[in-house]
């Protein structure tokens, strides 16, 4: 089986992808971010202030895995089952009533792990609720957003579908290759010397 082709993305190519999507991203107004991917989360949060407050927007991270092999996990369970491995606490998830949620990742690539970061988040939200007045309850759901910011889509068909109702932003399409992010590598200096090498090539 022949190797994916590779594609290496600096810190300053996903810095300047985030700032060029911030705008479309305030039109949102979010109160939070959820980051799955923690860097773009951090970067984004430079360029996008709360509307009202003009404040820092929190950043909340999650855990969640599909390709990496994990203890306790199996071959089988590698790419084809999302695996949890860090998530909100029972107050966090109070906070998310009434709230905009952005769910920042680095890529989309099969969709499955937004699809289940945004499916499970929106089940918390469910359960909380359900402990609430009627009154109350109608008036946080009917202000409870999510939205999804990946820096970049795989143009490729998807396993999985956002539930209705969820924005979609992205930063850049690309073609269904192995991204390479900076925070990935082990030598620094080699990364960015590959991922200039590859801009040569394109």
């Amino acid at each position: 089986m022949a190797e994916p082709e590779h594609l290496a993305m600096t810190y300053n190519d996903i810095h300047k992808l985030i700032k060029a999507s911030a705008e479309k991203i305030a039109e949102f107004k979010p109160d939070l971010f959820i980051a799955i991917g923690f860097f773009p989360a951090r970067v984004l949060r430079t360029f996008l202030k709360d509307a009202s407050t003009k404040r820092n927007i929190p950043i909340y991270a999650i855990g969640l895995s599909l390709y990496e092999s994990l203890p306790g996990t199996t071959a089988e369970q590698i790419g084809a089952q999302v695996v949890r491995t860090q998530w909100l606490g029972p107050e966090t998830q109070k906070i998310l009533l009434g709230r905009r949620a952005l769910i920042v990742d680095e890529v989309d690539d099969s969709r499955k792990t937004l699809h289940y970061a945004v499916s499970e988040l929106k089940k918390d939200v469910d359960r909380e609720l359900e402990k609430l007045p009627t009154s109350e309850r109608e008036a946080l759901a009917a202000k409870t957003e999510f939205a999804v910011f990946v820096v970049h889509n795989k143009l490729k068909p998807k396993l999985a579908e956002l539930p209705e109702g969820v924005q979609y932003f992205v930063g850049a399409n690309v073609e269904d290759v192995w991204l390479d992010y900076p925070w990935e590598a082990e030598d620094i200096d080699e990364h960015d010397r590959l991922a200039k090498s590859s801009k040569k090539v394109a």
